[in-house]
């Protein structure tokens, strides 16, 4: 409405529950679309969030996929023993870094430490599941392997990402998730459910393993399947690599140029 008042395009961009469950309200879902109809153009996150947002009813030809990037200046491989030993890890280690929220699913990979005896399991974030994760982790026996880190600043999650051996991604939803993008920047591969965007990334041997079933047995599995061919730190780097921020500023200034000059 702004846009109109002041003659000025107006373009929205589609970051995850946006689409992936505010819709599902009757007059949120109303507003959405009537607010896409009348953008000039439209930037989605992920493929699937466009392919949504067209089942949705809003014109294709508007929606721009422009994946998220991730900065690799400050998300790069680091020495993983000296991290580790920062750490005091002695086996290997997962890595789920996320909101303390249901539908990132820590409480999943929590239940998959059972059958991974010699992990160790880092959680990073804060949220009001704090409480029920921590019980849950006593309940199964793995409480001692299980260690919640907080929130901590960018700068010192690369050092996190570095020490671990995958980082798990076990949401219900998502958009395009940062977190793969900095745990492959930093040589980790990462094993993330097959929802929304994760599979436009989590598409080659280098990036990591895809999980169909979202279960604690199915993190488990996965885990035991990349210790079998696991790709190397260089090839993930590598990677990643394609998704530099300075891309997708790039093809933003792209589109915005388009839109000004008509």
């Amino acid at each position: 409405m702004l846009g109109k008042m002041l003659g000025k395009p107006v373009t929205i961009t589609a970051l995850g529950t946006d689409i992936t469950f505010i819709p599902s309200f009757y007059w949120p879902k109303k507003m959405i679309l009537w607010a896409a109809n009348q953008a000039t153009a439209i930037v989605t996150v992920c493929q699937a969030l466009k392919d949504e947002l067209v089942t949705m009813g809003t014109s294709p030809q508007k929606i721009h996929v422009i994946k998220n990037g991730v900065d690799l200046a400050v998300f790069y491989p680091q020495d993983k023993d000296a991290c580790r030993q920062q750490l005091n890890l002695l086996g290997p280690t997962l890595l789920s870094v996320g909101n303390l929220i249901e539908l990132k699913g820590h409480h999943l990979i929590i239940q998959a430490m059972r059958g991974l005896p010699e992990y160790s399991l880092l959680i990073v974030g804060a949220g009001p599941e704090l409480a029920r994760l921590k019980k849950i982790s006593v309940d199964l026996g793995v409480a001692d392997r299980v260690i919640f880190l907080g929130i901590l600043p960018q700068d010192q999650l690369a050092a996190i990402y570095s020490a671990a051996d995958a980082l798990v991604l076990a949401s219900s939803r998502e958009g395009l998730a940062n977190v793969l993008l900095e745990a492959m920047a930093c040589g980790t591969p990462v094993i993330a459910t097959n929802v929304w965007g994760s599979p436009e990334l989590v598409n080659t041997h280098a990036a990591g393993l895809l999980i169909k079933e979202r279960s604690g047995r199915a993190i488990a599995k996965a885990v035991r399947k990349m210790e079998n061919s696991k790709p190397t730190r260089k090839a993930t780097r590598a990677y990643a690599e394609q998704f530099s921020w300075d891309d997708t500023a790039f093809r933003l200034y792209e589109l915005f140029g388009k839109i000004i000059h008509g």
